[in-house]
């Protein structure tokens, strides 16, 4: 079964159909928030470069004056000492690979937070360029039984309709008008507010014009359940940030421990003392703080703490996970059930049967209670099916968030640009 659905198709039939992926594309190239992202995987491919880094060497010197006296007070020699030497920092053994591990894992987060964006940002065009198509749709749709009830309205008042039943009839076909009127208000005011969400997401000017139309066809099959939770827990952007996230807090902990070790500078160093004579001093110079032994005992359990939070909140993910993954498949099974029970030209027929009342009410073939429940039901049908096709698509893009399976790709049989 293919229902064919297009937002504002009275004002929009020449308009070309393109994939939806071109939309797609367009948000992952000038979405703005999608520069924020790639930033802070710059930074962190920056900060994993310096974090390997040795500490630059020192130098440091001295220069003065010298006097010399002998044993009775007198002033034996005068000349200029200086000294000069270049020391480098040595960090105790296996503190740089774990700062270069934390530095990799940083830089994994942003990879992956990167990745998650742009999962996330495909699932909210498809899902704001099927809202928009729907709203546009309902608007379309209620204006034009809203456009019969007031031509009838007219008609009925240019007869002059003598006794009480016309007159009731009358008034029932202006109340109705006045319903359907504020249904279409609602509806475009929910496509203005799709609209004006899609341009943001687009990297658009907020208020651009945007027209949407959109081919609904045959919704897949989801996988069996099993399938869906392992693929879950193996390309879950969310658990592999968690993951990463507590690998990295090991590396942390092994970290807070080895720096209890302080960092020792070791270099050559060379004096001379002119002052009654020529002194040179040539060595090799060592310093570190002491004590040897650092009292970090507090940053070792705060690490092995915020350990514990990483796994703890781990597991609340992944069993939240299989929560979330099994209530959006049983939605979309449920929504796409209730979809194959629809007929191909079930709009067509609906649109069809208002028709047909409205020209046979005027013949006076068909009573005033058939002709409303009638434009009723058919605006009802539509917005119905509407709703069940945006559920279901909804569904369906969380199990894509999900479990990291690109199906609903297959399913984009088109997006509308502007015209």
């Amino acid at each position: 079964m293919v229902l064919m659905l297009s937002a504002g198709a009275e004002t929009r039939t020449n308009l070309p159909i393109v994939p939806a992926a071109a939309l797609i594309r367009e948000a992952r190239e000038n979405n703005p928030e999608l520069r924020l992202y790639e930033a802070e995987l710059a930074a962190a491919r920056a900060s994993r470069i310096t974090a390997g880094r040795w500490a630059p060497p020192e130098v440091s010197g001295s220069v003065g004056q010298k006097r010399t006296q002998d044993s009775l007070g007198q002033l034996a020699g005068e000349g200029v000492a200086w000294s000069v030497g270049v020391s480098q920092t040595f960090e105790w053994p296996g503190r740089i690979g774990l700062r270069k591990a934390i530095a990799n894992r940083d830089m994994v987060l942003a990879e992956l937070g990167l990745s998650r964006f742009q999962l996330a940002l495909t699932a909210r065009v498809r899902g704001q360029a099927h809202a928009l198509a729907a709203a546009d749709e309902k608007a379309r749709v209620a204006r034009e039984v809203a456009g019969r009830y007031r031509a009838l309205r007219d008609v009925l008042v240019q007869r002059d309709p003598a006794g009480i039943a016309p007159q009731l009839e009358l008034r029932i076909l202006e109340a109705t008008e006045v319903s359907l009127r504020r249904r279409s208000t609602e509806a475009a005011l929910l496509a203005n507010d799709a609209r004006l969400a899609l341009n943001q997401l687009l990297g658009r000017p907020t208020d651009a014009p945007l027209e949407v139309a959109v081919a609904e066809g045959e919704l897949p099959a989801a996988l069996p359940l099993e399938v869906l939770l392992a693929a879950t827990l193996t390309n879950n952007f969310d658990l592999r940030l968690r993951t990463a996230e507590l690998e990295q807090q090991g590396f942390r902990v092994l970290l807070a421990r080895n720096e209890r070790w302080p960092a020792f500078k070791v270099g050559p160093q060379f004096s001379e003392e002119n002052a009654g004579g020529r002194d040179q001093i040539v060595g090799v110079g060592i310093s570190f703080p002491l004590p040897l032994w650092r009292g970090n005992a507090a940053p070792v359990e705060a690490a092995r703490a915020r350990q514990v939070q990483a796994e703890t909140i781990l597991n609340t993910t992944r069993r939240d996970l299989e929560r979330r993954v099994i209530s959006s498949a049983h939605a979309y099974e449920t929504k796409r059930a209730e979809m194959a029970q629809w007929r191909a030209d079930s709009v067509r027929q609906f649109a069809e049967a208002a028709e047909l009342a409205d020209r046979h009410y005027r013949l006076a073939a068909v009573p005033a209670t058939t002709y409303v429940e009638l434009q009723k039901q058919y605006l009802d049908a539509v917005e119905a099916l509407l709703d069940t096709r945006r559920e279901a698509m909804a569904a369906a893009a969380e199990l894509e968030e999900l479990t990291g399976l690109p199906w609903l790709d297959a399913t984009d049989k088109a997006a509308a640009p502007t015209r």
